[in-house]
């Protein structure tokens, strides 16, 4: 097992990643998302990889106030040994050295199941409400 920087050759098993952890959405085209990640602290976009298969992923960033992570996805079949667990130990630390005071991130509504793991590693719901502004629309395009 290890996690490492994401390779252009590991582009269409991430994506196949994200869809069997059911993350991605038509207005999210997600090789658009990793073309502007790949332009945007590339180092900060990993995998886990496990027997020369991607089993998990992670979208790492910080903006100089606060570290995001998007883009947590591990395979269903490889869920519950840790592997999500490293990914996140392994955002935070790079945020850390780095010197970032928080790390955020968004859970879709309705999805207990990760609101109960990352409360396990002692995320905690803000006193805030999340707003977004579309400024490109990817709807359509696959």
């Amino acid at each position: 097992m290890s996690i490492r920087p994401f390779q252009e050759t590991d582009r269409a098993s991430v994506i196949a990643l994200w869809q069997r952890c059911g993350l991605t959405r038509p207005w999210n085209d997600p090789d658009a998302d990793i073309d502007r990640k790949l332009g945007v602290q590339r180092e900060w976009f990993v995998v886990h990889e496990m027997n020369a298969a991607i089993v998990g992923s992670a979208m790492i960033g910080y903006d100089g106030h606060r570290g995001w992570m998007n883009y947590l996805a591990v395979d269903p079949e490889h869920q519950g040994h840790g592997i999500g667990r490293a990914l996140v130990e392994y955002a935070e630390a790079g945020l850390r050295a780095a010197g970032c005071p928080k790390l955020n991130l968004q859970v879709r509504e309705g999805n207990d199941a990760a609101l109960a793991f990352y409360g396990s590693l002692g995320f905690e719901t803000d006193a805030a409400v999340s707003l977004g502004k579309r400024l490109i629309d990817d709807e359509g395009q696959a």
